[in-house]
């Protein structure tokens, strides 16, 4: 396919005029604006899901049919309500910090609560919270001072540091294909964080839903902020390189940011030689706190379990991969029997992402013994390959994790395929091998997993947050799924700092981040580990039952639909009908 190079050519003029627009619009109007489209996101939001669930297969009748309200319309209207009393609140003369007490973790590390964000998410998500870990050195007077970003640019909130932030321009936004919100998101997040315009380039996967998101953003669109075309490679590879272009932002695989910067050997210079940041998934650890666990704990963390891999049919940077046990658990395989059951009775669903397939049949290929579940699912425990040694008489943590092949801890699958590592110890020694063994071993640093009984956390006490600050990934959840941090507006989501062009990992920088911090390093949310009212029962503050996001949640769709309905215009008198259906899941 020939590559339109004068329309692409045009388009990008078009978004340099509107970049001087920006530049001169306030605070106020630029907030304006954002109401503006979360009022085009929320009429669209029905054929948004509609569009979104076509293109993966998903019939419309399904109950998975939520997880496309939750990640789609529903992300982008909590975002845009978080950007817009961001801007409204700098407008005033005041930091996006000011009325919220940071915290401290670590290291002498300042944290920043972010979730919940107001007190709609205090009732709606009641038990989950998120806090953003800012870099060890950053003091509360700093972080408060530099939250803003690129809206300092107006001169109403300068930077103590630096000055106005040296951003802006035209940027391109490489769609993600699996989750109808991220590349909206990305665009908002350009526009807000960093005064930039966009060229969105929309993944093939996610051509069909070329009219609504024009719909849905017409405001963007029309005020020539925003640009939305569609492509293959070709495309993407004569913007990215545009004289035009001064910032590309990527959601997706390491092998495509590698061949847009690269082009051929990683040994050569980059060819890019513009800023380039992105967001890559990796391999996700669910690191499991050996304990006692009642039967009603292991089926519904084994369900937990299914929800990190199976959302979305396991096509998410964020999917939990590998299972990290304690050999010496004595409930270790009534828990891999009830994740088992529980990935069996997930809701079944279509291999819709190009190349699921084939990735399918390479894991079972290279795991001969791997535990064939049905629905095209498969649990890889330790020994399942050809090349793995067997566990019997080691005892270090490097041999049990040896005893997965690289590739399960190499590769990430993107697809319906866990795996299991077995770690010698109990308690504090088995977190602790746990943690050297998922930042040493395990591909990416973009999210881990911790579920643990809470009674077993407070147990360990110091110890424990001290393995949390050890642990090197960019949002880490406790008692919940890292997918809670992406989707919660205002927790910056990205991958743990420090990764060069060479070997990037799960990306460069963060996007979401509606309180717009400075320095962040890491998101870290925590959960109830029982569901309302077990929870009560149990000593933990928290009244949600099963989220909606569970696969195995059966009010998840309508759950999902309300609370998207909620976003686009919040209401007392929406709550009960909410809650009603979210207790019948």
């Amino acid at each position: 396919m020939t590559v339109d190079q004068a329309g692409l050519d045009l388009s990008i003029a078009a978004l340099a005029r509107g970049s001087e627009g920006w530049a001169a619009t306030t605070l106020a109007a630029r907030a304006d604006l954002l109401a503006r489209v979360a009022a085009s996101v929320g009429a669209e939001a029905e054929r948004w899901v509609l569009a979104a669930a076509h293109a993966k297969g998903l019939d419309q009748a399904s109950p998975l049919i939520g997880e496309e309200w939750l990640t789609g319309p529903y992300g982008v209207l909590t975002s845009l309500t978080a950007l817009q009393r961001t801007l409204r609140v700098l407008d005033a003369g005041h930091s996006p910090l000011a009325g919220r007490r940071l915290g401290r973790a670590p290291g002498g590390r300042v944290t920043v609560p972010v979730l919940p964000h107001n007190a709609w998410d205090g009732l709606l998500l009641h038990g989950f919270t998120a806090q953003a870990w800012l870099r060890p050195g950053v003091t509360a007077a700093q972080a408060r001072s530099r939250a803003g970003l690129g809206q300092h640019v107006s001169g109403r909130a300068p930077r103590e540091d630096s000055g106005p932030r040296p951003d802006r321009g035209i940027g391109l936004v490489l769609g993600a294909g699996n989750i109808s919100s991220i590349a909206p998101l990305d665009v908002l997040y350009e526009l807000v964080a960093h005064n930039r315009v966009s060229i969105l380039k929309l993944n093939p996967t996610f051509d069909g839903l070329l009219p609504v998101y024009r719909a849905a953003l017409a405001p963007l669109i029309e005020a020539g902020l925003l640009c939305i075309v569609t492509g293959g490679a070709d495309v993407g590879d004569y913007l990215a390189h545009h004289a035009g272009i001064g910032h590309v932002h990527i959601t997706g695989s390491a092998a495509t940011h590698d061949a847009i910067v690269f082009a051929g050997s990683k040994t050569d210079a980059p060819r890019l030689t513009k800023p380039i940041t992105s967001e890559l998934g990796g391999v996700s650890p669910i690191i499991v706190l050996p304990g006692r666990w009642s039967t009603r704990d292991l089926r519904y963390q084994a369900e937990h379990v299914a929800t990190m891999r199976l959302h979305n049919g396991g096509y998410n940077c964020i999917a939990g991969q590998v299972l990290v046990l304690s050999a010496a658990w004595p409930q270790k395989r009534a828990f891999l029997d009830a994740v088992a059951a529980a990935l069996a009775s997930a809701p079944p669903r279509p291999a819709w992402y190009p190349g699921s397939d084939e990735r399918m049949r390479a894991a079972r290929a290279a795991y001969p013994a791997a535990r064939s579940i049905p629905g095209g699912r498969l649990l890889v425990a330790a020994g399942a390959s050809r090349e793995a040694p067997q566990t019997g008489g080691v005892d270090s943590p490097e041999a049990w994790a040896s005893a997965v092949p690289e590739d399960m801890l190499r590769t990430e699958y993107f697809a319906p395929v866990l795996g299991v590592v077995e770690l010698p110890g109990t308690g504090l020694a088995f977190l602790d091998a746990a943690v050297e063994t998922v930042n040493r071993d395990f591909l990416g640093t973009l999210g881990a997993n911790i579920l643990g009984v809470p009674s077993m956390i407070r147990r360990l006490g110091a110890g424990f947050e001290q393995a949390v600050a050890r642990l090197r990934y960019g949002t880490i959840a406790i008692n919940a799924w890292t997918g809670v941090g992406f989707l919660s507006a205002a927790s910056p989501w990205g991958a743990f700092p420090g990764h060069a062009l060479s070997d990037v990992q799960s990306g460069i920088g963060v996007v979401h981040n509606a309180l717009l911090l400075d320095d962040v390093e890491r998101t870290v949310v925590r959960g109830p580990f029982r569901p309302f009212p077990r929870s009560i029962v149990h000593g933990e503050w928290a009244l949600l039952p099963k989220p909606p996001w569970f696969v195995s949640a059966r009010s998840g769709a309508l759950t999902a639909r309300l609370l998207t309905e909620f976003a686009a215009r919040p209401s007392v008198r929406r709550l009960p009908g909410i809650l009603a259906a979210a207790f019948r899941a």
